[in-house]
């Protein structure tokens, strides 16, 4: 299963989502220096490192900013531990404006 797959299923499972999007933004850090086993590389933008999380859930109700990104960060720990690079988060509740 790919990483994008991996999001969109555990997000949806864990937050009940009226709107989610995953967007792979790899391709947008290329030429990025990247730390790896101590030696450092230049990521060629490829794979999927990097993505933007866009969800409105009525789990975010009543919780901070910080508290939604923790709660994100947590659903998709063993994501993060496997290499996921990158995560931004741009989580709302219904009713709150988005940029998006």
């Amino acid at each position: 299963m790919s990483i994008h797959s991996a999001i969109e299923q555990k997000l949806a499972a864990a937050f009940s989502p009226e709107r989610l999007t995953v967007i792979n933004e790899s391709h947008l850090h290329a030429g990025h220096h990247h730390t790896e086993g101590g030696r450092q590389e230049t990521f060629d933008g490829s794979g999927e490192t990097h993505f933007r999380v866009r969800i409105v859930s009525p789990v975010f109700d009543g919780m901070s900013r910080v508290e939604r990104h923790r709660a994100v960060n947590a659903a998709l720990a063993d994501e993060l531990k496997a290499g996921l690079h990158a995560l931004a988060i741009e989580p709302a509740a219904p009713g709150e404006k988005t940029r998006w």
